[in-house]
């Protein structure tokens, strides 16, 4: 029986604090895990300067209602759900990713939760567990899943060596550049000649 695993955003949805960056006026969180490997580093300092410029929960879901998943998207997965059993594992947090599932036919979703206060305002996340993705994709495997799983960032990147088969989608040079084990998609038609043949050869 096999499996694939996609990531969320960069993969089906755009990144959804670069959108919000750019709907507030706040440069400084377009910072992702594209550029931050460190996760915990990243939260925190969303976190502050969320904080910092008072802005809540509401807010953040407000733009996020208005987004849409990429285009080719819901299109892709549910062609891909016809032949494939397919979960999201994601780094973002459910409270961000619901209207996004819906407008995806919701699709199965691992992910984290946020915390926040009594006014809206965010004061700590909470991770599923360390490194989710890959600790994910080693479980199926233990199930005896063959487990095909796509990223762009860093963050996918341990999932993808976890897998039987893991494959980059439209990810930054500086990704490519550091795992160069890892065949490179820029679409999804590419994205689905490459499961396909990698669900040929696991």
């Amino acid at each position: 029986m096999q499996l694939v695993c996609l990531d969320l955003e960069g993969v089906l949805v755009p990144e959804i604090w670069i959108e919000f960056a750019q709907r507030t006026g706040i440069p400084e969180l377009r910072r992702t895990t594209r550029d931050e490997p460190d996760y915990d580093v990243l939260m925190k300092y969303r976190l502050d300067l969320l904080k910092k410029n008072k802005l809540g929960l509401p807010d953040i879901q407000k733009v996020i209602a208005e987004m849409g998943p990429m285009n080719g998207a819901k299109e892709f997965l549910d062609a891909l759900r016809r032949d494939y059993q397919v979960i999201i594992l994601s780094d973002t947090f459910y409270e961000f990713a619901m209207p996004l599932m819906a407008q995806l036919g919701m699709p199965a979703l691992f992910c984290h939760k946020l915390e926040a206060d009594a006014e809206g305002f965010l004061v700590n996340y909470h991770l599923r567990m360390p490194n989710q993705k890959k600790e994910a994709v080693q479980r199926f495997k233990e199930i005896n899943f063959k487990v095909i799983a796509a990223g762009d960032s860093y963050n996918d990147t341990a999932m993808l060596g976890e897998a039987h088969a893991g494959i980059l989608f439209h990810p930054p040079q500086n990704v490519i550049d550091e795992f160069p084990q890892f065949p490179v998609t820029m679409n999804y038609g590419e994205l689905r000649a490459e499961i396909d043949k990698a669900s040929k050869r696991i």
